[in-house]
């Protein structure tokens, strides 16, 4: 490989003319690389094309995550694994192998306010995404919401149609809210309906029997969460706020002298 090749202008319209422009951002650092590692012809391109697949990996995954509703600072290396929370290691790391998407089975994430349940409910949403695998993220009263107004334009089949083919459909804070018979017949029909074809996983600060006083039809609401519970890895966090780790640092201004109303320092 030669030195002093260059990336000429003609190399650089050709590169964009087949879509691969953005090889141009470390064809000079690979051509380098070639040149003191002696690469061959065949070797360096193979090495040119790993940088776009990987790049376009990259790209399509952050897409399609944010096409699912999850929030990108939501992902495991994020994760504050010195939080003071708890909760089962082995069933988080089965959860992380994505196998229960494979069987497939559900997952409940259970524990108080602020523990970190979205955070890492997101967190594996983002693994599937990079696995290949369809996600839709939403807030369940959210997700209701939505679902009454599209049948006021006759998009609602269609909706629930998206929600019921994802691999993995994740519904944050479900049953915070309390469910009219409407609300309460829509998570009915996408648990049935999902339930041993494709994966939901849900995040609760209620047990079940609170879910159920949740809904308003006591007979349906027995059947939605009797299946989700049954075919369901059930994670529980307990332990201090996650989000209180989260918060900024507050910054003092030196130059700003405290109010009159502030007590002095003896």
């Amino acid at each position: 490989m030669n030195a002093a090749l260059t990336v000429t202008p003609e190399l650089k319209s050709l590169l964009r003319r087949v879509k691969l422009g953005r090889c141009l951002d470390t064809l000079p650092e690979r051509l380098t690389l070639a040149h003191q590692q002696k690469l061959s012809h065949h070797e360096f391109l193979e090495l040119l094309l790993a940088d776009e697949v990987t790049r376009r990996d990259v790209r399509s995954a952050q897409l399609r995550a944010r096409t699912a509703g999850l929030d990108p600072a939501m992902t495991l290396d994020r994760w504050d694994d010195t939080a003071r929370v708890t909760y089962d290691r082995t069933i988080w790391n089965e959860l992380c192998s994505l196998r229960f998407l494979d069987a497939p089975n559900d997952a409940v994430t259970l524990g108080p306010v602020g523990v970190g349940k979205t955070f890492l409910a997101t967190a594996l949403g983002h693994i599937a995404i990079r696995r290949g695998r369809s996600v839709h993220f939403e807030r369940a009263d959210v997700m209701l919401k939505r679902l009454k107004a599209s049948r006021l334009d006759n998009s609602h089949d269609s909706e629930v149609r998206r929600l019921l083919r994802v691999d993995l459909l994740i519904l944050d804070d479900f049953a915070l809210k309390a469910m009219d018979a409407i609300d309460t017949a829509e998570i009915y029909e996408i648990i049935v309906e999902r339930h041993r074809r494709a994966s939901t996983l849900v995040t609760s600060n209620r047990e079940p029997a609170e879910m159920l006083a949740q809904m308003a039809d006591p007979l349906l609401a027995q059947s939605a969460i009797d299946r989700l519970h049954s075919a369901a890895h059930e994670l529980v966090i307990e332990g201090e706020s996650y989000r209180r780790r989260q918060k900024p640092a507050a910054t003092i201004d030196a130059d700003t002298t405290p109010p009159p109303s502030s007590p002095r320092r003896r």
